[in-house]
C-alpha cells in the first residue's frame, strides 16, 4: 500500500444498531420498521468518510476480538488498512433510534472495553509505527483512561511531525488543548459547555472560537446543525451554510465534516473552499435514509449549493 495520508485513531469504536421507528415514544410501546448494525466510533466514521473522498487512511485504536468482524469487512470494503489492537472481549453497541416522521435520532450508549494500561501501551506503540501528515483523533475515551490520554497522544503525534485532528469533548478536550491540537471540531453546545456559557448567536459562537485559537490552536470549526459552521483561524472567519435540505439522518454528519475539513486541509485548499469541501461532506450524510447506505445525490451538486460567507 502507498505511505497514508491520513490515520486514524479510535480508542472508544462502537457497532451502531439503528432502529428505525415512526412517531417513536419514550414510555410506550414502539414497534421497529427496520433494524441496521455498522461498524462505527467516530474515528472509524471519518476513516470510511476520507476512504470515499479518495485518501489512503489507516485506521488505528483499541477493538475488541469477538465482533471485530463487521469493523474487518468494512475496512476491506473500503480499502482501509487496519491497525487496530484487538482486546479480549466485545466492542460496545450503540443503540440509534432514528424517527423518520420526527427527523429525530435518539442514542443509547453502552459501556465499552475497559483497556488496560497494557493494552494502551501497546496501541502507544502501534501509532508510533505509523506514520502520515495527519492523524484524526476522534470520540469518547473508554473507562480506565484518564482524560490526559488525548493529550499524550498530541503530543508523541507532534514529536513525529504529525498534524493533529481532535474531535472529542468535555474533559479530555480541555485536556488535549495544553498539548496545542492543530485543528479541533466541537459543535456549538460541547464549545458552550467547555466555556461555561450559553453561545446563542453567530457572534458569540465566532468569540468563542476565537478564545480557543488564541490558546494556540490552528483552526477552530464549530458546527451549528442548520446554521451551518464556522471556520476560524488567526487571521480568518468563514461561515459555510448548506441550503434547506431535508435531513433523513444526523447519524455520523458531524465525523463527515471532519473528514472533509481534514481532506481539504490536505489537499491545500484556500479556507472557504475547506468549508465548502466539510460542509458538503456533511450534507451527504444528512441526506441519506440510514447510515452506511450510498449516497444518491450529485456530489458536485451540494459543493455548488453551499453558501460561504
Amino acid at each position: 500500500m502507498n505511505p497514508a495520508e491520513i490515520i486514524t485513531v479510535t480508542l472508544n469504536p462502537a457497532i451502531d444498531r439503528t432502529l428505525t421507528i415512526p412517531q417513536f415514544t419514550a414510555g410506550e410501546v414502539n414497534r421497529v420498521e427496520h433494524v441496521r448494525d455498522n461498524p462505527g466510533g467516530k474515528g472509524v466514521n471519518v476513516a470510511s468518510s476520507l476512504a470515499d473522498l479518495g485518501h489512503r487512511v489507516v485506521a488505528t485504536g483499541l477493538l475488541g476480538r469477538e465482533n471485530c468482524g463487521p469493523f474487518e469487512e468494512l475496512f476491506t470494503q473500503k480499502n482501509i488498512e487496519d491497525a487496530f489492537v484487538r482486546l479480549p472481549g466485545s466492542t460496545r453497541v450503540g443503540i440509534k433510534i432514528l424517527d423518520p416522521v420526527k427527523r429525530q435520532t435518539t442514542d443509547i450508549n453502552f459501556p465499552g472495553l475497559a483497556p488496560t494500561r497494557e493494552d494502551v501501551a501497546a496501541l502507544r506503540e502501534r501509532i508510533e509505527t505509523l506514520t502520515a501528515p495527519w492523524y484524526v483523533l476522534a470520540g469518547s475515551l473508554p473507562a480506565g483512561l484518564d482524560a490526559k490520554e488525548y493529550y499524550r497522544l498530541v503530543q508523541t503525534i507532534h514529536g513525529r511531525g504529525g498534524r493533529v485532528m481532535l474531535d472529542t469533548s468535555g474533559a479530555p478536550l480541555l485536556e488535549a488543548l495544553a498539548a496545542g491540537p492543530d485543528a479541533i471540531k466541537p459543535n456549538a453546545d460541547e464549545l458552550g459547555a467547555m466555556l461555561g456559557r450559553s453561545l446563542d448567536s453567530h457572534d458569540e459562537v465566532v468569540a468563542a472560537a476565537r478564545e480557543l485559537v488564541q490558546q494556540g490552536v490552528s483552526l477552530v470549526v464549530v458546527s451549528m446543525g442548520a446554521k451551518g459552521a464556522v471556520f476560524v483561524t488567526a487571521d480568518s472567519v468563514v461561515t459555510a451554510c448548506p441550503p434547506h435540505m431535508e435531513v433523513r439522518s444526523t447519524v455520523g454528519a458531524g465525523d463527515a465534516m471532519v473528514a472533509g475539513t481534514v481532506s481539504g486541509l490536505l489537499r491545500g485548499l484556500p479556507l472557504p473552499e475547506v468549508a465548502r469541501l466539510a460542509t458538503a461532506c456533511s450534507m451527504d450524510v444528512l441526506s441519506r435514509p440510514e447510515p452506511g447506505l450510498p449516497s444518491d445525490v450529485n456530489f458536485d451538486a451540494l459543493l455548488a449549493s453551499v453558501t460561504i460567507t
